[in-house]
């Protein structure tokens, strides 16, 4: 799964119009801010009392290589399971009637049946959107307001209304357990930055291959305690949107890869943290030096792979063969990855592929959720902070 969404210019632009001229600008107590000084339309006048003061969270389900979000859409309340992606901005659902809807396991959203649904009116029409995700699968249809619902630490659900969303009536190719995506970039439309509350851009997930977990917003978001790494985000101007991480070196075993002397080096951001997308990504020339580090100490011939993804792949029945791999983030966030992280065993097994792919130069280096499992990943958007703290992710809220 490769998430990084692509907005088309022009639509990107009837968006943004459209939410600056009909909704108004609240006091920079919201959640988050995005770096390019909007504002979110949500204000704590649209909370409640017993909600402020609480933390936001939601369950999360474990879907073969991405993660799912429980939350409930409109009135009265029609909970979706929706991909978890902080590489994109829009939440959006299918909805109800659907020139071209995927084939989807559960029953599509109905806006007629939803008392708070009002379609986003642009210049006296509807006012659509598309968001074309970098794997060619895509989304059309139009944006509209409806109440969002989650889970709050106080005990009572933490209602969202007058949310902006989109209502997908034109959708590709998407697996028929997706019911939609939940865009957490920090974009003006994403729902961390439309939640309002008193506590600014505070998100923590915890991801692991098997089990339920949870997303986190405000204060029970913030990971601190024994064993913390934590780099600064970057904001680029090109990508506004994109949690960006600087990433210094990869070191496979003792080996040490510098991205210093590659065309890869930045001192500003060079990778984008996405939990939507499954696989790491480095650009080509950096990526063939990683894989020359693994190849050096792997005592097996690389095999081929199945995918067609041209992974450099093993045959083994343990990973006692590989390498431990360690990210090496700015400001000396070292991630020791577990094995797990980054070689994947094929279904049928006694087949291991290195879960990094080599991307073309000219498209973003991503670091995917396979390689975030079992830690608790924390983002501070008014810190600019990324935080990891080891933890066993599948037994953290059992």
């Amino acid at each position: 799964m490769f998430s990084l969404a692509n907005t088309m210019i022009v639509l990107f632009l009837q968006i943004i119009t459209c939410f600056l001229f009909t909704t108004t600008a609240s006091p920079p107590h919201g959640f988050t801010m995005d770096l390019i000084h909007r504002r979110s339309n949500a204000s704590s006048s649209r909370l409640s009392n017993t909600q402020l003061g609480s933390s936001p969270y939601a369950d999360t389900v474990f879907d073969n290589s991405v993660y799912l979000m429980k939350l409930q859409v409109g009135t009265p309340p029609f909970e979706i399971e929706a991909v978890i992606d902080t590489g994109s901005e829009i939440t959006w659902t299918q909805c109800l009637p659907c020139v071209h809807c995927y084939k989807q396991n559960a029953p599509i959203f109905d806006p007629s049946k939803s008392s708070t649904f009002k379609e986003k009116r642009c210049h006296d029409h509807s006012c659509p959107y598309e968001v074309d995700y970098f794997d060619k699968t895509y989304t059309k249809g139009t944006l509209a307001t409806d109440t969002v619902t989650i889970h709050s630490t106080s005990g009572e659900p933490f209602v969202m209304a007058e949310t902006i969303i989109g209502c997908g009536r034109n959708n590709s190719w998407f697996r028929p357990s997706f019911e939609g995506f939940v865009g957490l970039n920090w974009g003006p439309l994403s729902l961390i930055t439309q939640m309002g509350g008193e506590y600014p851009g505070l998100m923590s997930y915890c991801f692991a291959g098997n089990g339920t977990s949870k997303i986190n917003f405000g204060t029970n978001a913030i990971v601190g305690g024994g064993g913390v790494v934590s780099t600064t985000m970057f904001v680029t101007t090109a990508r506004p949107g994109f949690y960006y991480l600087n990433l210094d070196a990869v070191s496979v075993g003792d080996t040490r890869i510098e991205t210093l002397g590659t065309p890869f080096h930045a001192l500003e951001g060079n990778i984008v943290i996405d939990s939507g997308t499954t696989l790491t990504y480095f650009p080509e020339s950096y990526c063939n030096l990683v894989r020359q580090a693994v190849e050096h100490v792997v005592p097996a011939v690389p095999a081929a792979d199945p995918t067609g993804n041209d992974l450099l792949c093993y045959y083994s029945n343990t990973t006692e063969i590989f390498p431990v791999i360690t990210m090496h983030f700015s400001g000396g966030a070292d991630l020791v990855l577990d094995k797990y992280n980054m070689f994947m065993e094929s279904y049928s097994g006694g087949l291991f592929c290195l879960a990094i792919i080599c991307n073309n130069p000219t498209q973003e280096a991503i670091f995917g959720n396979r390689a975030q499992n079992n830690f608790l990943v924390g983002y501070d958007s008014s810190s600019l902070l990324v935080s990891f703290k080891p933890t066993n992710c599948s037994a953290l809220w059992n």
